[in-house]
């Protein structure tokens, strides 16, 4: 009977954005009675929060740990130490587990069916290879927003045309060659590796081997709406035989398992929330809360930090914050006015469960670094954005959601406190009735998609059936 059962082996790029949404996917297929192992690093596995009552919930989800060769006080960040450590150290780990788990699931006591297949986060470019060497069906989820990845498999084009490196520093030329954007694409919108000036340069290099290696995968998972995103995603389908859009993965899993999933959400995260954030939202007016946060990778300057303290205390606008320990680059100290006024209607924290913030009454709006986890949560709850892009996919989200969505303001590069100040008071004032229609319009698009006969409804289920499909032994 248990040999009949689909099993999946889910491997996430180690960091908590890449395995907060592949433990909702996960999470989906084992409350459709698949046999999900979900691998981890060492380290990661050991900040996980509480993955027992995962488990206890959906006893067909299993978790397995790997070393990634680093030191126990290696800060981990998305940088070339990361990179190599995947190639050096994680890869001939996963490489034996899998052989274990086919080994173990070989066996007349097996406490899980045969392999299926494995769903890899598309960063895991190695994970084509074992895949192929060992001859198990392989899907690709990809964490960053479909127009970025479609930005990203254009990029030899872009090339071949000379449109990149650029001949120039002129950030506002128009790139031509990307269809399917739903309005014009400048070369600010793309990401800090294309402003390189060699073609051969490593960082470019790596963008373009990790986006044409997803056309060696045997479908495509993204976290987005398909009806948001359908112009570009017409134009991938003619790359990938299947593409499962999914998204909200959040949203998907609350109207899958209902409330369950509420008291589950912080379970993906690896940093411990703040108990007393909520009673403090419970304290302030309705819609009046302009909610900050950077994600877990965006580092500030001294400099930085300070004009965005600044300018928010002086937009008037009660706020929480949140400022994770490693995000400042050096030590600093805080000038008594920005205590005071922090005091006076501020609320400060390491962390937070996101989610439930964002759908709480009092919070009106979202300063926010314009990654795509952060920016569909925000859909979600219905909340206008003013977006302060970083790195990678930031600059197109932002450009979307300010100008092709207009459901925020868009925040430039060198930020001053004067402006932070106007934009927080415009969000929360002057503009508020007429980008919230907007943001109501696109909000009911995505929660449309997870219920019964929405987009992404329909498509978990094809997606299940899929993978019922494959049958396959080591």
């Amino acid at each position: 009977m248990a040999g009949k059962q689909s099993h999946v082996v889910i491997f996430p790029f180690p960091l908590q954005g890449h395995i907060k949404p592949l433990l909702c996917l996960a999470e989906l297929l084992c409350h459709a009675g698949l046999h999900v192992t979900f691998v981890n690093t060492h380290h990661n596995h050991k900040r996980l929060a509480n993955p027992q009552a995962l488990s206890t919930h959906f006893p067909t989800l299993h978790f397995e740990s790997i070393s990634d060769g680093l030191p126990d006080d290696h800060p981990r960040a998305l940088n070339g130490e990361l990179l190599i450590a995947l190639k050096t150290s994680i890869r001939p780990h996963f490489r034996e587990l899998l052989k274990t788990i086919s080994l173990k699931a070989e066996s007349n006591d097996a406490p899980a069916p045969p392999l299926s297949c494995i769903i890899t986060d598309g960063l895991v470019t190695f994970a084509f290879d074992l895949a192929e060497e060992l001859e198990i069906p392989i899907l690709s989820y990809n964490v960053p927003c479909a127009r970025y990845l479609w930005t990203c498999l254009c990029l030899p084009d872009l090339i071949e045309q000379g449109q990149l490196p650029f001949p120039d520093d002129d950030m506002s030329v128009e790139i031509t060659g990307v269809s399917g954007m739903d309005g014009p694409l400048h070369r600010h919108d793309l990401p800090g590796f294309c402003r390189v000036k060699q073609a051969d340069h490593p960082a470019l290099q790596f963008a373009i081997n990790w986006t044409q290696a997803q056309r060696r995968a045997s479908a495509l998972i993204l976290d987005t709406v398909y009806e948001l995103d359908a112009s570009c995603l017409s134009h991938m389908a003619l790359m990938f035989p299947k593409i499962y859009t999914l998204g909200p993965l959040h949203a998907l899993l609350n109207a899958q398992i209902g409330n369950v999933s509420k008291s589950l959400a912080s379970h993906g995260g690896l940093w411990k929330s703040d108990p007393n954030c909520m009673a403090w939202l419970d304290s302030q007016p309705s819609r009046s809360v302009i909610y900050v946060s950077f994600g877990t990778l965006v580092n500030l300057t001294r400099a930085q930090m300070m004009e965005f303290w600044y300018g928010l205390v002086n937009s008037g606008h009660p706020f929480m914050w949140i400022i994770r320990s490693d995000i400042i680059y050096g030590a600093h100290q805080i000038p008594a006015e920005l205590e005071i006024g922090t005091k006076e209607r501020g609320y400060i924290v390491d962390w937070v469960s996101q989610e439930e913030v964002l759908a709480h009454k009092a919070v009106g709006g979202f300063l926010t670094h314009s990654g795509w986890n952060s920016t569909l949560e925000s859909i979600v709850a219905g909340l206008p954005m003013i977006c302060w892009p970083n790195l990678g996919d930031h600059y197109i989200i932002s450009t979307t959601v300010c100008q092709k969505w207009k459901i925020g303001l868009q925040l430039n590069e060198n930020c001053d406190r004067c402006n932070i100040e106007t934009m927080i008071q415009t969000l929360m004032g002057p503009k508020r009735e007429e980008i919230q229609s907007s943001v109501d319009t696109i909000s009911k698009l995505a929660r449309d998609s997870v219920v019964k006969g929405g987009s992404s409804h329909n498509n978990l289920e094809q997606l299940i059936e899929y993978i019922r499909s494959l049958q396959h032994q080591i």
